[in-house]
C-alpha cells in the first residue's frame, strides 16, 4: 500500500501539500526589514567604531591628547560631526531593535510588552535628541 497523495502524479506525502499554517497573500514585512537593518547597521557600526577607536586612542599620542580642546577641534569639522552623529544614531537604533526583539521574546503579557517597548522608544528618542543637540550646538568658547 502506498502513502496517500493529494492529486499529484508523483509520490509525495499528503502533509507537505496541505500545511497547517497557510502563507499570507500579502502583509507586513517589518521583521524582515528589521533583520536586514541589524545586519547592515552592524557592519557599518563596526567600521565607524573601529575608525573612532583608532583615531581617538591609537594615533598621535593616543588617549593622553584627549581633552576639551581636542573635542572642540574635532567637532568644528562637519565631517566629524556627521561621523559621530551617524555612530550615535546607528548605535541607538541597532541596540533598540535588538532590545525590542528581547522584549518580544521574554515579556509574557501584552501589557508588559507594551510598556517596556514604550520605555525603550522614549529612552532612545531622548538619547538621540540630546546627542544630536550636543553635537550640533557644541560651543568651544565656554567662558
Amino acid at each position: 500500500m502506498t502513502a496517500p497523495v493529494l492529486g499529484k502524479s508523483y509520490d509525495r506525502p499528503a502533509s507537505l501539500d496541505a500545511p497547517r499554517a497557510p502563507r499570507r497573500a500579502g502583509g507586513n514585512n517589518f521583521e524582515k526589514y528589521a533583520w536586514l537593518f541589524m545586519r547592515a547597521s552592524g557592519l557599518l557600526l563596526v567600521v565607524l567604531v573601529i575608525g573612532h577607536m583608532t583615531i581617538m586612542l591609537m594615533l598621535d599620542g593616543g588617549v593622553h591628547r584627549l581633552n576639551f580642546a581636542f573635542v572642540a577641534g574635532r567637532w568644528a569639522s562637519p565631517f566629524w560631526q556627521l561621523w559621530d552623529l551617524t555612530m550615535l544614531w546607528l548605535a541607538q537604533l541597532h541596540g533598540g531593535n535588538g532590545l525590542r526583539t528581547v522584549i518580544d521574546d521574554y515579556a509574557r503579557k501584552d501589557s508588559t510588552r507594551f510598556w517596556l517597548k514604550t520605555a525603550l522608544v522614549i529612552s532612545m528618542i531622548l538619547v538621540m535628541v540630546t546627542g544630536t543637540y550636543v553635537i550640533f550646538t557644541f560651543d568651544p568658547n565656554i567662558s
